[in-house]
């Protein structure tokens, strides 16, 4: 059974402090095929679109397309902040392979 992917607070938190929610924006988190490793994340904000899953927090937003949706089944978006910098991160059950860059996994 497909789950959504859960967003962490910390996730919710950043998107607060840069005010996306306040420009009517949203955390867009979609999966395209390319990459290192056959499938990449893009990560950008975005405004809502119909036919998306609306992930809501802290008067935030998260959204998925239903294309890329069940990839992401049990996902959890985090962000992170770490000496390489400050991101927005993807634990994915379902990749079995990934590469260094942390955007780009196989299934």
């Amino acid at each position: 059974m497909q789950l959504p992917p859960k967003v962490t607070d910390r996730a919710f938190d950043r998107l607060a402090e840069i005010g996306a929610g306040d420009q009517g924006q949203a955390l867009r988190v979609a999966v395209e095929g390319g990459g290192c490793s056959g499938f990449q994340y893009e990560i950008k904000l975005d405004a809502p679109a119909d036919d998306d899953l609306v992930l809501e927090g802290n008067g935030q937003k998260v959204v998925v397309d239903s294309v890329s949706l069940p990839f992401l089944s049990n996902a959890v978006i985090d962000f992170t902040e770490e000496l390489i910098g400050a991101r927005f991160v993807i634990e994915n059950p379902n990749a079995t392979a990934s590469c260094g860059c942390g955007t780009s996994f196989s299934m």
